[in-house]
């Protein structure tokens, strides 16, 4: 039974004709031959314009056949001797550095490196070319010495940078891996944490788009290139958004997947087929595949295949295996792989050495010709994303001891008897006398040789070199004050969340005739929790359709509109598809010489916690922007329970050096907060920094902002005396420090303490417990050196009377940040542990952090500092019970 069945049969009789015949195809000339003729009346059937459902697999050989593959626009002699050169100084830089401990991989980029000069030479566009952006590339991280080597050879890098590989400490050295903070010159996109290039180059194709529709920047010249290994694609972040870059019909995206058929330990899958296993997922997602397997030694091998047994066996044969030929002689390979009568025949007319090329060397990532055709037919497919699929062999090139082994990742450097190997294999001019030192040496044919003017002409034709990252200054104006200055006003008796009053923000800030279009507000599918729903008619949400169909609230004000210039950006719920993007625009001032000024906002336990991984990644390449992590703190949203009560994500932030991070109490700290991250990432002087503040979304009455000196510089730096206890007397006294929401409690615990208890409490806001402690060992750091300076939480206190006692909606680890540095006995409230669903006053008791419970440990502190009698302590746990 099929679906097929439920439809009605107009013909019975045409039909069982159709199936006698297949039938006797079977009989007559066996299943491989009805297979055969059922593909090739699919594709006949495609390209008559019928509408059938596509293949997901094709047979185990190339997609461009030898007879459609393209003339060579180059010089494959001169290109050779480069790729050559490249493939030798790469494995030298790694193996001098190996001297020092420090490792490197040699293998990755040995079989990869046709992979990119064929893009050097004839694809890859520079930022000099049309539209000043040039392509977009994601190199795969551990290839990395290849891609020095190569600029090295361009005479970017000198010997003396190469022998820096893994050296960075003085300054002058090399990173590892692809990051754009340790090399800003060179590196623009880091893609080493796995799976997160391939997705962020998705999601940079489709924002090259967004600024396109949007009247920004012509980036239709653009190419998106994404390196990855095929052991990578196990990463689900590496596949995570293939469909989108289908369904947005995003063919301005090519990856390149090196199939070398290993991951770190061993085979990718050793008893079946990645290729086979990849193209089914591509082509199921809607891509356009491209496969480059085989090598030219093939072509005439399989051009004798008359029976098809020979494209059959390669077929079944397991991955692993395949490695195992690689490595074996022609001997083991005529035993094993050709059998049956057919390939026995086949094999009879092959040489010992044609057939260890067959199974060593000649894959078709390894051969220009064959890796020029399918690029080509990459990048003149319109109406999809493609992958290219190439099939290389991992440590090619380095020698029978590195080829196929599964240890090859580990092996960091080779002997002397091997770079002899490898330089007699590369025909290199490389003489005997120049390996008698301890060193083996880099070669370089000199500035004026041919190789060098040949590849810097391809270059230039190319619109410059690549990788390379530029910053062309292009500071925005500073917004006019009056959106700043509504919140610095207050809301009356009006209570208002602060998520509330930071969306009122953005939307007046969106509505400037000079940098309202560059704000990107990125959602992932809680506009309307957010209040954020207002946008969707004024802005219009990001659809490269437009909008194709009447939304059912079409007759309603905020109504639901898509656009093709809309400029909100809802992703649906991804939050890692959100970070992506939010990456793209984050630095979009650098890739395409155009500021954007993004804002994300999210749910706040599903930011640090979740996509850390990419918080890491975009301060690596200097992303600049606003993250808000709605709904925050572990009290504030009970409702949802454990999993949305998030009272950690300010200690995640805080192990990012890039994430400036604010907790704002009050609406117009949050108006100073985002006027100053304005100017530090937009202004004169841009900063490579991101802001993050977590808003909540519980209602509470905004006051105005306090006059007198020093509150907006108290905002900024992170603390300031919000409500000073009146009258200073001989009271006790006690200095509560509070951030966010947790404000409110503090001044109710204020007013018990003096109406209860006789006690004083100065009440500070402190808007960024990570930026007191920040500038703390920034002082600690420079008394190290000789310097007297104070840190500023030490300063804003230090003639305050009393204990401190620290209090917010975060585990007590994030006030904790700055407890050495107040000197005062230190006290702390927070809500560790898992949070639970019930009200928020019932929640506050659980955990300890209401009003009542900061009197008691206020009096505790008091009382442990002999200011007053322990009694007290005691009649307060008795007054406000002992529950919880």
């Amino acid at each position: 039974m099929s679906e097929l069945d439920q439809l009605p049969d107009q013909d019975t009789e045409e039909t069982a004709e159709w199936q006698a015949s297949l039938d006797a195809v079977v009989r007559n000339a066996g299943p491989d031959r009805a297979v055969y003729l059922l593909r090739r009346v699919h594709e006949f059937a495609a390209r008559s314009g019928v509408s059938v459902p596509g293949l997901l697999s094709s047979d185990y050989i190339n997609t461009v056949p030898v007879s459609a593959q393209p003339a060579y626009p180059g010089d494959l002699a001169m290109e050779s001797r480069i790729t050559a050169l490249d493939r030798w100084n790469a494995a030298a830089m790694v193996t001098r550095g190996a001297r020092f401990g420090l490792g490197g991989h040699i293998s990755t980029y040995a079989s990869a490196a046709w992979l990119y000069e064929i893009g050097y030479h004839h694809f890859f566009q520079g930022k000099d070319g049309k539209g000043g952006s040039g392509d977009q590339l994601y190199f795969q991280g551990h290839a990395s010495p290849g891609i020095y080597a190569r600029v090295f050879l361009e005479g970017r890098l000198s010997e003396a940078q190469l022998d820096g590989f893994r050296r960075e400490a003085d300054g002058h050295g090399l990173p590892s891996y692809p990051h754009p903070r340790r090399l800003p010159w060179l590196w623009e996109f880091p893609t080493v944490s796995m799976g997160l290039g391939p997705l962020a180059a998705i999601h940079q194709a489709r924002f090259n788009r967004y600024l396109h529709a949007r009247g920004i920047k012509d980036t239709s010249a653009s190419r998106v290139w994404a390196f990855l290994g095929d052991g990578e694609t196990d990463e689900p972040e590496s596949t995570a958004a293939l469909a989108l870059a289908a369904r947005e019909q995003l063919d301005n995206l090519t990856f390149v997947v090196n199939c070398n058929l290993q991951r770190l330990d061993g085979p990718v899958r050793p008893n079946s087929k990645i290729v086979q296993e990849l193209e089914a997922r591509f082509r199921g997602a809607g891509w356009n595949v491209v496969k480059s397997l085989w090598g030219e030694a093939w072509d005439s091998a399989l051009s004798q295949d008359t029976t098809g047994a020979l494209v059959h066996r390669l077929g079944e044969v397991p991955d692993a295996q395949m490695q195992t030929y690689a490595a074996r002689d022609a001997t083991y390979i005529r035993t094993h792989f050709f059998t049956g009568d057919a390939l026995s025949r086949l094999a009879a007319g092959l040489s010992d050495s044609r057939l260890t090329e067959l199974f060593g060397s000649s894959r078709g990532g390894h051969e220009p010709l064959k890796v020029y055709a399918a690029y080509r037919a990459a990048v003149e497919h319109r109406g999809a994303p493609t992958v290219v699929l190439a099939q290389t062999v991992k440590g090619h090139t380095l020698g029978s001891g590195f080829e196929s082994r599964n240890a090859n990742h580990q092996m960091k450097k080779l002997t002397m008897a091997q770079f002899r190997e490898m330089r007699d294999l590369l025909e290199l001019p490389i003489p005997d006398s120049a390996f008698s030192g301890d060193l083996v040496p880099y070669w370089h044919p000199g500035e004026n040789s041919e190789e060098v003017r040949y590849l810097r002409e391809r270059r230039a034709a190319l619109g410059g070199p690549v990788p390379v990252r530029r910053v062309v200054a292009k500071p925005l104006r500073q917004p006019p004050a009056r959106p700043f200055e509504a919140l610095e006003k207050g809301f009356g008796h009006q209570e208002v969340a602060t998520t509330m009053a930071l969306v009122r923000l953005i939307k007046d800030l969106m509505r400037d005739e000079e940098t309202g279009r560059r704000w990107v507000p990125i959602i992932p599918d809680e506009a309307r929790t957010f209040g954020m729903e207002s946008l969707f008619p004024t802005a219009g949400i990001y659809s490269p359709e437009g909008q194709t169909y009447e939304p059912v609230d079409a007759e309603q004000l905020l109504y639901y509109r898509e656009a093709k210039n809309g400029q909100l950006i809802d992703e649906g719920i991804t939050e890692a598809g959100s970070m992506a993007e939010f990456t793209a625009a984050a630095t979009s001032y650098a890739t395409h010489g155009e500021p954007m000024i993004p804002f994300y906002i999210f749910y706040a336990m599903f930011g640090f916690q979740r996509t850390g991984d990419q918080f890491w990644a975009l301060a690596d390449q200097m992303g600049r922007g606003f993250v808000i992590g709605a709904t925050a703190g572990r009290t504030t949203m009970t409702g949802e329970g454990l999993q949305h009560a998030d009272g950690h994500s300010h200690l995640l932030a805080s192990t990012n050096p890039a994430a400036v991070s604010y907790d704002p109490a009050f609406a117009y700290e949050i108006a100073v907060i985002v006027r100053d991250g304005l100017r530090r990432m937009y202004g004169d002087r841009p900063e490579d920094v991101f802001y993050y503040l977590t808003v909540y979304n519980e209602p509470k009455e905004q006051p105005a902002m306090p006059a007198g000196p020093g509150v907006e510089e108290g905002i900024v730096r992170g603390i300031y005396l919000f409500r000073h206890a009146e009258p200073a007397g001989a009271e006790p006294r006690i200095q509560l420090l509070a951030s966010g929401t947790a404000i409110h409690w503090a001044l109710d615990a204020q007013e018990l303490l003096r109406s209860q208890w006789g006690v004083h409490a100065d009440v500070w806001s402190v808007t960024s417990w990570t930026e007191l402690r920040r500038d703390a060992l920034d002082a600690d750091r420079a008394r190290l050196r000789g310097e007297e300076r104070v840190p500023y939480v030490t300063a804003a206190l230090a003639d305050a009377p009393g204990p401190v006692l620290a209090v917010s909606d975060w585990m007590r680890q994030v006030p904790d940040q700055i407890s050495q540095w107040v000197g005062h006995d230190y006290s702390s409230l927070g809500t560790d542990g898992f949070g639970l669903s019930d009200t928020r006053d019932a929640v506050r008791r659980y955990f300890r952090v209401d009003a009542e419970s900061i009197v008691v440990a206020a009096l505790d502190s008091l009382a442990r500092a002999g200011a007053i009698r322990p009694e007290m302590v005691v009649r307060a746990r008795d007054r406000y019970g002992r529950r919880g």
